[in-house]
């Protein structure tokens, strides 16, 4: 059995924690995975796996190792697709924002998979930037400003932003009249996770950015809250103009201070810079810019 080989069959044990289970997937005698991973184990000098009676898990060495199996299979099974002019195949794991997923990928993903029966999709969801290769996903899908990383960044689109406020809130503090005239305003602050600090209100005007830093009695970090603590009128927000328009419609927020309308956000794509961009991830990026160029058209 060659190094090629071992790896697979790691690799499927590994994923299913069995060595029965990735015998069957495989269609291969359980001795032969069994065998496969003690002589790995043994060329390697360390041990992979913990066995008991009653279950495997990965050591360190092991997860570290799965990993970089994870990646040479891949870029192999990717070399091989190209030169077949093949439709990819095989497992895309991506990270995205809750947001941007239930709104833009979810709902179309259907049609991409029919599209691309031989892929099959892993999507992890947080808000917080992550770097692919320490959390083992091939891109990550985020929206706002990229800071300085190692990682490549592929343009996707802009998401148009409008400043928002309560019925409640407008009771109480009145309506915002001017971005330079908010004395007496308040805002429900946002800790940003690529620099950790509370982020300014922005402002457009007549092709200058502007920003303003109002009290906050309450900072979050997490978009699904500060959309909630803005209904319930503890301040201004600034948000993607599609995640509120629900709100605007049944009258729960309100838009302000429209004529000067914070800048848009952006949406990348983001990969590791040291690995050429694979055919699954490649043909990922085309769509999903298509789908949330689509669904902003439509929304707008």
């Amino acid at each position: 059995m060659d190094r090629l080989e071992a790896m697979q069959i790691f690799a499927r044990v590994a994923e299913r924690l069995s060595f029965s289970a990735a015998a069957s997937d495989l269609g291969v005698p359980a001795s032969t995975v069994s065998d496969a991973v003690k002589r790995l184990e043994k060329r390697l000098g360390v041990r992979l796996l913990e066995r008991t009676t009653r279950r495997v898990r990965l050591t360190p060495d092991g997860e570290a190792y799965h990993q970089r199996c994870l990646a040479i299979l891949a870029d192999i099974e990717d070399a091989e697709t190209a030169f077949r002019g093949a439709k990819p195949k095989g497992t895309l794991r991506i990270d995205v924002q809750g947001t941007l997923a239930r709104r833009f990928i979810l709902p179309a993903l259907p049609r991409f998979l029919a599209d691309y029966p031989g892929l099959t999709v892993v999507m992890s969801e947080t808000d917080r930037f992550i770097d692919p290769l320490a959390e083992g996903v091939d891109c990550v899908l985020r929206a706002g400003s990229v800071a300085d990383t190692d990682l490549v960044a592929r343009h996707v689109a802009e998401l148009p932003e409008v400043t928002c406020a309560a019925p409640a809130y407008i009771a109480r503090f009145g309506m915002p009249e001017s971005w330079d005239r908010l004395g007496g305003h308040r805002m429900v602050g946002f800790r940003s996770s690529a620099t950790g600090g509370v982020l300014p209100l922005e402002f457009m005007v007549a092709g200058d950015r502007k920003t303003v830093m109002l009290p906050a009695a309450l900072t979050v970090d997490g978009a699904e809250t500060y959309r909630e603590a803005c209904r319930l009128g503890l301040g201004l927000i600034q948000v993607p103009r599609y995640g509120v328009a629900a709100a605007f419609a049944r009258g729960a927020l309100v838009p302000v201070l429209e004529s000067t309308p914070p800048t848009p956000m952006p949406v990348s794509l983001l990969f590791p810079r040291n690995r050429l961009i694979n055919p699954r991830v490649r043909v990922f990026l085309d769509w999903v810019t298509a789908e949330i160029r689509k669904g902003l058209e439509m929304s707008s």
